[in-house]
């Protein structure tokens, strides 16, 4: 059964995008409610198979994932060390930087002043374009980075707020499946 949102869900995921439990955008918030019932959900996994979409389901969270050859790991692996470093940037600008936390850049500033390990952290985001003069405009490139991926939004325009949505479980999901065997963590590979 496709729904009347099923080209709204399409247009979102499609761009790599989350729909998330939590997002300020109201039209997000009912195709959640739309993906959130498991008959639905079921008939559009289907439905987006047939086009070669795999519709996904996270901690309050949805998204596709798509059939891909080998060839592509590589680009893959870059994405995710890119994702694990932003997430250890903003866990150490804040260790309880998570779904639902509230931040504006100038928080992130401030921060930038009182830790050393923040600082270093933020020279390492050349490749993403941070690699501007000034604090404030890295900062703000991270900040782009991370909206454009729909892990944050702006959720106040005059403050300059942003939250953290629930697509951000993807993240950390995608960091708790990666194990390193305590006896081999200082090993030489032969």
């Amino acid at each position: 059964m496709v729904t009347k949102f099923t080209s709204d869900i399409f247009d979102v995921l499609r761009r790599g995008q989350f729909i998330s439990s939590n997002s300020p955008d109201e039209n997000i918030q009912r195709l959640y409610k739309v993906l959130e019932d498991p008959d639905t959900f079921e008939d559009l996994c289907e439905y987006f198979d047939q086009i070669n979409y795999v519709l996904e389901q996270g901690n309050e969270y949805f998204y596709f994932s798509r059939k891909e050859k080998n060839v592509d790991l590589d680009r893959k692996l870059d994405t995710a060390l890119g994702w694990i470093d932003l997430l250890d940037f903003f866990k150490t600008y804040d260790s309880s930087f998570d779904v639902g936390f509230r931040f504006s850049p100038s928080d992130i500033l401030i921060g930038l002043k009182n830790n050393a390990d923040l600082k270093m952290k933020l020279e390492g985001f050349k490749k993403i374009g941070a690699d501007k003069k000034n604090y404030a405009e890295r900062v703000k490139k991270i900040i782009e980075k991370l909206e454009k991926e729909n892990f944050i939004a702006l959720e106040n325009e005059i403050s300059e707020e942003y939250k953290v949505l629930t697509s951000f479980n993807y993240l950390k999901d995608l960091i708790a499946i990666i194990t390193i065997p305590e006896d081999i963590d200082n090993e030489i590979p032969e």
